[in-house]
């Protein structure tokens, strides 16, 4: 390999069969001669000389770079004896290992440092983002793109540097350009399920904020909103209605100005008692619920309007007929005058009845933002509440007007509020409340297994406990069901040995606080016993049973201690003699199996009843293996048991095998 490398013609060059890249990409392609247009080719080729043709050479490592020049070659931008700089191989069997070396070890640039190298270009050298498209064979909007990129809230620039979010991901966080909002959503979701959701990322940014369409936005207007500090977030394809004005808490304030304004000069000029304001474009159904519309009187119709309904009736009959005969094309031009003409009817019919002076002195209107940005009136009036200035204990009304007071002997002159208002309050408490009990884990352990142990141990209903929160006991479909086994025992045990001296102690508030007085094992030992009774049945088909079978294997349970087989709890209710023979198979094999082959089925079950409890005088090693038996059902067992098929063992049930009384002799 010789020192340096040589200039050669490029027309002295061409790829070699050797070079082992055979597939490319236009896209980069392009990209890669436009800069070379615009830089030149600043790194040297690698190439083997080609033998008999002095001078000539064979490109193993650059092949790209070579296309592009000579592309560039025949457009004209570079001159036909273009140099180029080739480094030549002295041994042309290097050439398939170098090809390779020189693109296999190719890393490609982290997106992060393009974003910082992009920015460093266009300020260090004055450059525009156009310029640098073109440099670099690129749009300019890919080139935009990635400069918003480089001004991300550095945690999550950090973090697409560091490979722990996608492309994608970031560029979801450029959506909005307020560092601080980017940052804020990005603590909220980094170790959420929704960390990676680009859709959930660009929701959450786009809270708070408006384009510039939105009527809240026309009603304002953009140099208002800018004038008092908002912000827009502009990019190189957004326009006057697409661009997002990221200061929502700024806008709603000035909505809220402009808004009062127009209901004071509609509440002057109408005449009317009060107008309320609604910053959306229309009034729903909770802001009216508890308020009686106001009827007018629907004004008669004068003798041209009735004529003209005579009118259009005639013409809608007259255009329904010559639709029937009419072509396609022709019956489309009636459908659309049909419609127009009926339109004009109903307008004409369902007149906005009249409202007399008195009735709009006590009138209550609202005033919402129509789709242009004006503010409008809305077209229905309700009757307007009158405060009660009486003397009475409690402000509690009935009727389409329905206040509610601040509570049970409210006094003269609290304020009354509208249904709706007292929820909000409401919610907004809990609000409060709620974030203070998820701030101490303690006081909500406290708070939740009183909830739950209180709500279990009435008769009647927990409203007054406010709660979602509950430990009822499953329902079962074995109504009345008492399996008389070890557990059942204890569990009446754990339920006796409870500390209920909590429960007498008077309303919700003085039982709350008397039990957050008991020891803490006493209120550990209710909060154990809410939790367990909550567990439900499960049969070995459910998927629920993975995790069944999970706990039971973490808290070490010994089924064979706890639980043992019946004739009654199992092997009388078994489909056949067949399946308990098998199980006798089971521990002792055919040997201990044959000797009960001819006994009838219930004198089988009580049969095994009792081998399996130990009381039956058979060896020692089958004893063993018979008090630790459980069905393979009754086992907490990670993963489910394999099936397998049972041998049915030759019975007669016929002959009258071993009673239970003879069974000591079976040994």
């Amino acid at each position: 390999m010789t020192q340096l490398p040589i200039l050669v013609p490029a027309a002295n060059l061409a790829k070699s069969p050797s070079n082992v890249r055979t597939v490319s990409d236009a896209i980069a392609d392009a990209q890669l001669e436009a800069n070379i247009a615009a830089k030149g080719v600043r790194q040297n080729l690698i190439g083997v000389p080609v033998s008999r043709k002095k001078g000539h050479y064979r490109i193993i490592a650059g092949g790209r770079r070579l296309d592009a020049v000579h592309r560039l070659i025949e457009k004209g931008v570079f001159d036909a004896d273009y140099q180029l700089a080739v480094l030549v191989l002295g041994n042309a069997k290097d050439a398939i290992e170098t090809s390779l070396e020189e693109n296999f070890f190719n890393l490609t640039m982290n997106p992060a440092d393009t974003c910082r190298a992009f920015q460093d270009i266009i300020e260090s050298e004055g450059k525009t983002p156009e310029d640098v498209a073109k440099r670099f064979g690129l749009t300019e909007r890919f080139v935009r793109s990635r400069l918003r990129l480089a001004d991300l809230a550095d945690p999550i620039f950090e973090a697409l540097r560091n490979a722990e979010i996608t492309l994608n991901v970031a560029v979801a966080y450029a959506s909005n350009s307020d560092r601080s909002r980017q940052a804020e959503v990005f603590e909220l979701l980094k170790d959420g399920y929704y960390r990676s959701n680009v859709n959930e990322i660009k929701r959450q940014l786009a809270e708070d904020t408006y384009v510039g369409s939105d009527p809240k936005a026309l009603l304002v207007g953009r140099d208002a909103y800018i004038e008092a500090g908002g912000r827009v977030d502009l990019d190189l394809f957004s326009d006057s209605t697409t661009e997002r004005w990221i200061d929502g808490d700024l806008l709603n304030r000035l909505v809220a100005d402009k808004l009062a304004a127009a209901a004071e000069a509609l509440r002057e000029r109408e005449g009317l008692a009060e107008v309320r304001v609604i910053p959306a474009t229309h009034v729903t159904y909770n802001d009216t619920w508890d308020l009686r519309p106001l009827k007018g009187d629907t004004p008669e119709l004068t003798a041209e309007q009735q004529a003209r309904l005579d009118e259009l009736e005639s013409e809608i009959e007259a255009a329904n007929e010559a639709w029937e005969e009419a072509d396609e094309e022709a019956q489309a031009d009636l459908a659309n005058r049909v419609d127009m003409l009926e339109a004009e009817y109903r307008a004409i019919e369902n007149q906005s009845p009249i409202l007399t002076e008195e009735q709009k002195a006590g009138a209550l209107a609202y005033v919402v933002i129509g789709h242009d940005g004006e503010p409008r009136l809305h077209e229905q009036l309700y009757v307007a509440p009158v405060e009660d200035e009486t003397d009475e204990d409690s402000v509690q009304e009935t009727g389409d007007d329905e206040t509610v007071g601040t509570g049970a002997g409210t006094a003269p002159g609290k304020p009354a509020y509208s249904q709706r208002l007292s929820q909000e309050l409401a919610e907004m408490k809990s609000e409060l409340l709620r974030v203070h009990i998820a701030s101490d884990p303690r006081f909500a352990l406290d708070l939740g297994t009183f909830w739950m142990v209180d709500k279990a141990t009435r008769h009647s209903g927990a409203y007054d406990l406010a709660t979602e929160l509950k430990a009822d006991k499953p329902w079962s479909s074995l109504s009345g069901f008492q399996s008389g086994t070890l557990a059942a025992e204890e569990w009446g045990k754990i339920d006796e040995a409870l500390d209920r001296s909590w429960t007498e102690a008077g309303d919700t508030c003085q039982r709350y606080d008397a039990f957050c007085a008991l020891p803490d094992e006493a209120r550990a030992a209710w909060l154990a016993w809410a939790v367990a009774r909550t567990l439900h049945a499960v049969t070995a088909d459910s998927k629920a049973v993975a995790l069944i079978n999970h706990l039971g294997t973490k808290l070490d349970i010994d089924v064979a201690a706890w639980w043992r087989p019946t004739a009654n709890n199992y092997f009388d209710r078994l489909s056949s003699k067949a399946a308990i023979l098998a199980h006798l198979d089971e521990i002792g094999g055919k040997e201990l199996s044959s000797r009960y082959g001819a006994s009838k089925k219930h004198d089988l079950a009580t049969s095994a009843e009792k081998i399996f409890a130990g009381t039956v005088p058979i060896e020692a090693e089958l004893r063993d293996a018979a008090l630790a038996w459980v069905p393979d059902v009754m086992r907490y067992a990670e993963a489910a048991p394999d099936v397998v098929e049972v041998e049915p063992v030759a019975v007669n049930d016929e002959d009258h095998g071993p009673t239970a009384d003879e069974l000591p002799q079976a040994a």
